[in-house]
């Protein structure tokens, strides 16, 4: 506060001698107080309270649920704020560095700036045209499983374990207790769509506060469900990464401060091998895994879609990865574009009206047919779909809140699954090949986008068609997890901690990190 009255007090004392008149100088201190009042008010953190259940002991501060709805307004009041308040607050910017050692200094600023701008649109410029999200040397972090250790210990294996998993990778907040055969004992899941789904995607500071005031009730519920208390618990596993940081962070926290106090081995989970893992998981196989390494998996989901061929737990090589867009965000935008009811998201949405549609009514162009890779990309499908919307409403004459007929919606909706899918099919042909030349037929679709029941049936018939280009009898068998084991759960952490665990690995909970970009330490195929 002290900074912004010393800045307004100098910058009347400039305009009283100069051409700006006071009510320039009463709109700085408007602003200024705007700025002081917004920082005082964005944030709706009630008191720290005494937790309940597992987390009785913890202190750690809890948001009122109740002030959740607030937090957009709070949000926007302290963006607009101190958007018009920086705008204001260096009217005299200019006049101000025209001393000559002042113009020295920031014709420095700007050369070395020029230089490193260069530097920089030459190291993107490397990656132009190539799968983002992929390592090539240039993260400093990635994921593998070349040196296994059991930093925090392991649980007895002489005998079935259970492992507590947590999930807060992007805006769902789960919980699971599983045991090591696979047996999901008890879950507990809180959504966020009704929170999201009037801003067309997710918020991160929202998300963020939702997983706050809803981890303590998750982890609880799971246990309960479980008829278990922590002290029962043998390990625990929390997503650590790719996702939204601030709200990993949550789900981190929450399993290292539950791992310390309990004594118990814990595991940072990875995100999308957590996903993968999730095809092995023997769901009634009586502890057999589902399918053997290796095998080829398709990841589809909302931030990511990959083909991998899978090694090993940590050992993958990504094959082929998204140029933009991920086929989940496509669903999404597509649906925001037919205004169609997010509630439980876009896939579903455009899953359920594409049944009434007829998919051929629609010219859409299959994306980078001629590109012989296996990438994908759906920014240029989903251009394509918003101007055959705005098309369609141009030839039925709508006014600007006139709706389209559900039959033109359900034609729309099939027409962009269906070429979604085909592109997908042709992606998944060129792994397949590569695949065979190394013994493998088996293929496991995951991720939350394998949930859509017309994508499991076409890729089952390319398989169940598929003659290996390499020869031999045997052919390709398919595995996908059980719908609601597709999307983000806590069921997935829990069961890619007890692989890890059988390994033999287990991280350090003190002071564990969390990593917003989390790539396999692969590399590309050639």
């Amino acid at each position: 506060m002290t900074r912004e009255l010393a800045l307004l007090m100098a910058f009347a004392s400039i305009a009283a001698g100069s051409r700006h008149s006071f009510s320039s100088v009463e709109i700085l201190r408007r602003n200024v107080a705007l700025s002081i009042s917004s920082r005082s008010t964005c944030r709706k953190i009630a008191p720290a309270q005494s937790p309940t259940g597992a987390f009785a002991g913890i202190g750690r501060p809890h948001v009122d649920a109740s002030a959740l709805g607030h937090r957009r307004d709070a949000t926007a009041f302290r963006r607009s704020s101190s958007c018009v308040s920086r705008s204001s607050l260096f009217p005299f910017r200019f006049r101000m560095a025209s001393t000559s050692s002042g113009a020295d200094i920031s014709k420095k600023k700007r050369k070395r700036r020029g230089i490193n701008s260069r530097q920089r649109l030459s190291n993107e410029r490397e990656f132009v045209g190539k799968a983002k999200a992929i390592d090539r040397g240039q993260y400093d972090i990635t994921y593998s499983m070349e040196n296994v250790q059991a930093l925090s210990g392991l649980p007895d294996m002489s005998k079935p374990f259970t492992v507590l998993g947590i999930e807060s990778s992007c805006d769902d907040t789960g919980a699971a207790v599983v045991r090591s055969d696979g047996t999901i004992l008890g879950e507990s899941l809180a959504s966020q769509h009704t929170i999201h789904e009037r801003f067309g995607g997710v918020v991160p500071g929202l998300a963020r506060d939702a997983h706050v005031a809803a981890i303590d009730g998750v982890v609880d519920g799971a246990l309960r469900a479980a008829g278990l208390t922590m002290a029962d618990v043998d390990a625990i596993g929390a997503t650590v990464g790719p996702g939204l940081e601030i709200c990993l962070r949550v789900g981190c926290d929450a399993g290292t401060e539950l791992a310390v106090r309990y004594g118990k081995p814990f595991v940072g989970v990875h995100h999308l091998e957590a996903h993968v893992l999730m095809a092995r998981m023997p769901i009634g196989r009586g502890g057999d895994r589902a399918l053997e390494f290796p095998f080829l998996a398709l990841l589809v989901s909302g931030g990511h879609c990959l083909l991998l061929k899978c090694l090993g737990v940590g050992k993958y090589t990504v094959m082929g990865g998204t140029l933009d867009d991920s086929l989940g965000e496509a669903y999404d935008k597509s649906a925001r574009l037919l205004a169609l009811d997010l509630s439980k998201g876009g896939g579903p949405a455009i899953e359920a009206l594409a049944l009434d549609g007829d998919p051929k009514s629609i010219k859409l162009t299959i994306p980078m047919s001629q590109r012989k890779d296996c990438d994908f990309s759906f920014a240029g499908l989903k251009n394509a779909f918003r101007m055959a919307v705005n098309k369609l409403r141009m030839e039925r004459e709508l006014g600007e809140n006139d709706d389209l007929s559900h039959q033109d919606k359900a034609n729309l909706a099939a027409s962009f699954q269906h070429i979604a899918i085909r592109h997908l099919e042709q992606r998944l042909e060129r792994a397949m090949s590569r695949c065979e030349d190394d013994g493998i037929r088996t293929l496991a679709v995951v991720g939350g986008v394998a949930a859509n029941q017309e994508l499991r049936s076409r890729l089952r018939t390319l398989c169940e068609n598929r003659v290996p280009e390499s020869g031999g009898d045997k052919e390709w068998s398919m595995f996908v997890p059980p719908p609601g084991l597709c999307t983000d759960q806590g069921a997935m952490s829990a069961w890619a901690a007890v692989e890890r665990l059988s390994l033999g690995s287990s991280d350090d909970p003190k002071g564990h990190q969390v990593y917003a970009r989390y790539p396999f330490a692969s590399g590309m195929m050639p």
